[in-house]
């Protein structure tokens, strides 16, 4: 899965990318979705190289670990796959569980160590597997499957610390009532193996580890456990990586659930101005993992007050050389404006922007139209506000099991969005599953005429269960990235 550097070039003309837009489907150089899911990003010499897991319908556990670099963290160019599995291979066969990979470079070995929670399909080894490669993007050659210090791991992350260098692995143990906890452990000089557990956050029953360091503290990121359904995540301070470490908050609004999202990876960027940190969250698909999303979030720190909470953008620009960014400012259409057809209607809503709330949209015959949209011919982002309660909201506890007794997940509505009457031309909008009262987005790329006499019509597609469009407060419309 090699790529020549003359088409990547050619590409990259033609996908150039400016803006980091949470959630949305990102496109490759090569018009191909980015497929990198629960990585890392390892910056070096000016590039960012962003490391995940690659999922295909039909593959979505076993098939390897993909690699992408970046100078602005926007536009990306694959190099195909870093970690490719071996058909006969015990531990990086296609039937292997190879997950959450994290890339460090090794100073005393001069070679590049790819570590991951390497299982089997059943999740019965909780390993952690190690491979080498003289080159970031590789090819990375597999080493071993360790028991970290004979114990057991299941959820892995990676931090290195940017004062004295030393790498860090977290790992949660594993389900079992004899598990449940997070390890905070260091590596020895070479990074390969574990030496000692500096810290253990002890039954908390969390996963999906990460942790961010300013210049007076460390936070620990975490999930709750309910596989690829999202939840709160979790924070923990401290002044040591040994701790003490202080009691969890949430990070996020409460009900938003991190806005659909797992934790993952943090990213700092000392920039020349400032240092900017990102959160790197996953946003799980579990209908069809090889199209889930990702969103990526300015992280807003306080240490003098130990606080730490995620900032939602639908849009946000930043240059990664200055540490600045900012978020761009987009046209804002009310529900309240719109024109509805069928037994779509406007319905009292006070969480809304104007009071009023779109609801009832469901196939072709119920349908909502938002019209005088002004336009520039060229692709914008449209960020779609909705409210989606087929699930009726679920919280942190363990399996994520739906409200309702006996349910069943449906995760998301698809809408259909029509631009200026063009019905041969229906884009997708997917929806995922919100909390009562709680309004989120999802951004789609449209091409509008240029003008102020655009419309945008939205229906509903069919989910496996339904053909309802969720209810929608507003739609805010971005300048084109170029």
């Amino acid at each position: 899965m090699r790529f020549s550097s003359r088409l990547l070039l050619l590409g990259a003309v033609a996908a150039q990318a400016k803006y980091i837009v949470p959630g949305a489907r990102w496109r490759d150089t090569e018009n191909n979705l980015v497929n990198a899911h629960a990585g890392n990003v390892v910056f070096e010499n000016g590039t960012f190289w962003l490391f995940g897991e690659y999922k295909v319908e039909g593959q979505e556990e076993g098939g390897g670990v993909s690699v992408y670099s970046s100078e602005d963290l926007a536009t990306w160019t694959s190099h195909g796959l870093a970690l490719e599995p071996i058909s006969w291979h015990p531990f990086i066969s296609p039937k292997n569980i190879i997950q959450r990979p994290k890339v460090v470079y090794s100073e005393s070995t001069s070679q590049y160590h790819m570590w991951w929670h390497a299982d089997n399909a059943t999740y019965g080894r909780l390993l952690q597997g190690l491979a080498v490669s003289d080159t970031i993007a590789g090819p990375y050659r597999f080493v071993s499957a360790q028991a970290p210090m004979g114990n057991w791991s299941q959820d892995f992350g990676m931090f290195t610390d940017y004062k004295d260098g030393k790498t860090y692995a977290l790992y949660s143990n594993g389900d079992s009532v004899e598990g449940r906890d997070v390890y905070l452990a260091s590596y020895n000089k070479d990074i390969t193996t574990l030496e000692e557990v500096v810290y253990r956050f002890d039954k908390f029953d969390l996963e999906a580890p990460s942790i961010v360091q300013t210049e007076h503290s460390y936070y620990a990121l975490l999930s709750h456990k309910t596989g690829y359904r999202p939840n709160n995540v979790v924070a923990f301070r401290a002044d040591s990586l040994s701790g003490p470490w202080s009691q969890p908050w949430i990070v996020a609004p409460l009900n938003t659930r991190t806005f659909n999202s797992q934790s993952g990876f943090t990213l700092r960027i000392a920039g020349t101005d400032n240092t900017t940190y990102l959160y790197l969250g996953d946003q799980w698909d579990s209908n069809s993992l090889w199209e889930s999303r990702y969103i990526w979030l300015p992280i807003n720190i306080d240490d003098d007050k130990k606080t730490l909470q995620l900032e939602w953008h639908d849009i946000y620009d930043l240059d990664v050389k200055t540490g600045n960014w900012k978020s761009v400012e987009g046209t804002t259409y009310s529900a309240k404006d719109a024109t509805t057809s069928g037994n779509a209607f406007k319905q009292e809503a006070n969480f809304a922007i104007d009071g009023v709330i779109l609801t009832g949209i469901e196939g072709n015959d119920s349908t909502v139209t938002f019209q005088g949209i002004k336009g520039t011919g060229k692709p914008q982002w449209v960020s779609f506000y909705y409210q989606n309660t087929d699930d009726m909201g679920f919280g942190d506890q363990p399996g994520g099991s739906p409200d309702r007794i006996g349910g069943t997940w449906q995760l998301r509505r698809i809408s259909s969005v029509v631009v200026n009457g063009k019905t041969e031309s229906v884009e997708t909008l997917y929806q995922r599953d919100t909390h009562k009262g709680i309004i989120l987005s999802t951004p789609l790329q449209l091409t509008l005429d240029d003008g102020p006499n655009n419309t945008i019509t939205v229906g509903g597609l069919y989910n496996g269960f339904h053909y309802k469009g969720a209810d929608l407060d507003k739609i805010v419309v971005y300048p084109p990235e170029s």
